[in-house]
């Protein structure tokens, strides 16, 4: 035979079954579809350049990811936008200026990026930029990029910088001047499709 408790406890458990049954299902809220991101196309990989020049210098490179391309930077403090004249162009290989010496630089294919101002003082001839030709540029790690490959400096000479950007393919490219830097915007493809 069933003890009091035993059924008062059997018929507390079934009206809080027959409870729950009883409230509607509520489905959860279903997340919006993340929204694709459009990437610009139209940049082409034809070379491009703006005839300026300054006597500000270059200080540093640096580089970033973004969703639908690599980025460098080439910062010149003090230059305006307009005096920052530069040539960034596809080569086979690249060679350094004055010496002509070949300087190896990985990847599919090679950006030479040149820019109308000095990597040193030019009242005293100091670096005041602590690159190293041939060698890859300081503070630049391109791990997980995926289109940069490889940045090199090849020299600074008559007041121009010179660099290698290494990479994946010939893929579009885009310059921009902005006061106290240069951007060098490279596509991560042709399509103008974000990476998922």
């Amino acid at each position: 035979m069933l003890q009091p408790r035993t059924i008062c406890a059997t018929a507390v458990l079934l009206g809080a079954t027959l409870v729950t049954a009883a409230v509607p299902a509520v489905a959860a809220p279903q997340a919006a579809p993340a929204a694709a991101t459009v990437c610009p196309t139209g940049w082409g990989a034809t070379d491009k350049a703006v005839t300026a020049a300054t006597s500000e210098s270059v200080r540093n490179v640096r580089t970033g990811r973004h969703d639908c391309y690599d980025r460098m930077v080439v910062d010149v403090p003090g230059a305006a936008r307009g005096d920052l004249g530069y040539s960034v162009r596809y080569v086979d290989r690249l060679h350094q200026d004055g010496s002509g010496r070949h300087i190896p630089v990985s990847g599919g294919a090679i950006l030479e990026v040149r820019v109308t101002a000095p990597a040193y003082d030019p009242e005293t001839g100091a670096a005041t930029y602590p690159a190293r030709a041939g060698r890859a540029l300081p503070g630049v790690d391109l791990t997980g990029y995926r289109t940069f490959r490889d940045a090199r400096f090849a020299g600074s000479f008559e007041g121009d910088t010179q660099l290698g950007l290494g990479v994946r393919g010939r893929l579009p490219f885009r310059v921009q001047q902005l006061d106290g830097r240069l951007v060098i915007d490279v596509a991560h493809n042709w399509t103008g499709a974000a990476a998922r």
